[in-house]
């Protein structure tokens, strides 16, 4: 009798509704999400030279700045992903956002330099729900076109880039790097204020058998953006069997919060665990490796934009960068090549959806090897800049494209626990970075510093390549055993 009703996917209800005001507003608050996490990460350009200045730090305690903060997202990342896939997308942006505001604004106070490890740590763990805001962002976006809009979503993080730079550029001269840190802690503040009107992702819920909360939000939606779902029921990942919840949830019997408990639990766990199953081992691995490449690569090229010109002065036998910080040159080179992403972001979003999500990162990750090539010798400040400002440029440009790749492999059961492992992974490139990469160039090794920088390139590219999965316009799948069912294409690698 009711055999023959319609039903539609949620991917399908998407692409009926299209991209409309709705996903404006969830862009610019996923987005500042996004900004808040470039101008945290960018600050360590700033604050560690200023502090070693004020402090008398060595150089290795200046690194140790910056690494507690990638030690911090590496615990956050993995955490975050574990709370979002549990208890939903908005439960993890806002645990993430409070701990990344109260955490950075203390950190203004620090009284030592003990006080601001720690507090910086804590901002570090609250940045690692940024792989969140892509998540749920990704969530509401029509399958055809995904790719383009998760690249418009990463100019958020060049801006933010950029926004720090010139903050830094305006308040280091006059006032002090406490400020800095204080100023740059007011996007968190802000996204803790909209959290109330942001909604939960009805693919989530899906997953977790809440249809008729998630049809109640898709079709808030459609009125918002003046168009309507299609005609039927929602039903999860194109099954026909519809929830029972659907039209009947007041009859249908509650676990006990004890039991529910206890299947969160088992939840979580299982979707971790589930990574290193069969059918996802080699990819997470691969994932991994790429991760922890692409991440070295990307914060060696930001951190040497202000290391390099102070320390091919040091090895000149002029003068220490950190004993003129103020330098409005060290501001000016972090500024410009902070602009150069915006090229790379461009790139990435032409690339993307035309010739896949593997190939565009093999193109960009050849050419910033081209433009790190030069860099195994001095260089004038002029083609320094011009050379790293090329490498982020590309740099940038695999890094988001990867952060589109991870979550689109993993089923929504799972997605934002697998991609935030592998964000985790990547933190630990960003923590091994300063204490290496930085570690060489302050130490007059600067050759063996680039040298290192390109065979992690090269290992990337190789990764990428032994990656069994191409997701280009494929519909995201939400349920483990959908990956196997789905259409989403395997790749002879």
């Amino acid at each position: 009798m009711d055999d023959h009703r319609l039903v539609y996917t949620l991917d399908e209800a998407l692409t009926f509704m299209g991209f409309g005001k709705f996903q404006g507003l969830a862009l610019a608050y996923s987005g500042l999400g996004w900004f808040s996490e470039a101008m945290e990460v960018m600050i360590l350009s700033f604050v560690g030279p200023a502090v070693k200045s004020e402090w008398g730090l060595s150089s290795s305690e200046e690194s140790l700045i910056t690494t507690v903060v990638f030690a911090g997202m590496l615990v956050g990342a993995y955490s975050w992903g574990l709370i979002s896939d549990i208890y939903g997308r908005r439960m993890s942006i806002l645990g993430g956002a409070l701990v990344t505001f109260v955490a950075g604004l203390l950190s203004a106070f620090s009284p030592n330099y003990i006080s601001l490890l720690i507090l910086r740590g804590l901002a570090g763990a609250g940045l690692g729900s940024g792989h969140v805001f892509f998540s749920w962002f990704m969530e509401f976006v029509p399958p055809s076109n995904r790719g383009k809009w998760m690249v418009v979503f990463s100019t958020f993080w060049t801006f933010g880039s950029v926004s720090e730079a010139a903050l830094a550029w305006i308040v280091m001269p006059i006032l002090t790097w406490r400020w800095l840190l204080a100023l740059s802690a007011i996007p968190a503040f802000v996204l803790l204020i909209f959290i109330v009107f942001m909604p939960e992702s009805p693919r989530y819920l899906c997953t977790k058998g809440r249809i008729t909360d998630a049809h109640n939000i898709l079709d808030k939606i459609a009125q918002f953006n003046q168009t309507s779902l299609p005609s039927g029921n929602l039903t999860s990942d194109g099954t026909n069997d519809l929830d029972e919840e659907f039209s009947t949830s007041e009859e249908t019997p509650l676990l006990s919060s004890a039991r529910k408990r206890t299947t969160v639990r088992k939840s979580g766990f299982s979707s971790f665990l589930m990574l290193f199953s069969p059918r996802f081992f080699k990819t997470t691995i691969l994932l991994w490796v790429l991760y922890f490449g692409n991440s070295f690569v990307y914060y060696g090229i930001v951190l040497l934009a202000s290391e390099l010109s102070g320390s091919q002065s040091k090895c000149s036998s002029s003068i220490l960068l950190s004993e003129n910080v103020q330098d409005a040159s060290v501001y000016i080179n972090v500024f410009i090549t902070s602009f150069a992403e915006l090229p790379g972001l461009l790139t990435a979003a032409l690339l993307v959806d035309r010739v896949g999500r593997k190939l565009s990162m093999t193109i960009m990750f050849i050419f910033v090897c081209i433009f790190l090539l030069p860099l195994v010798t001095l260089q004038s400040n002029i083609l320094l800049t011009a050379l790293l400002s090329g490498a982020r440029m590309f740099s940038m440009g695999t890094f988001i494209i990867a952060n589109i790749f991870a979550p689109e492999i993993y089923p929504t059961s799972m997605r934002s626990t697998g991609a935030g492992v592998a964000y985790a992974v990547g933190r630990i490139g960003g923590m091994v970075c300063p204490l290496v990469a930085v570690g060489l160039v302050t130490s007059c090794h600067q050759t063996a510093a680039i040298i290192l920088l390109e065979a992690l390139t090269v290992l990337s590219v190789v990764v990428i390549l032994l990656i069994p999965f191409e997701t280009k316009g494929k519909e995201l799948v939400d349920t483990i055993d959908g990956v196997s069912n789905s259409k989403q294409v395997l790749v002879v690698a």
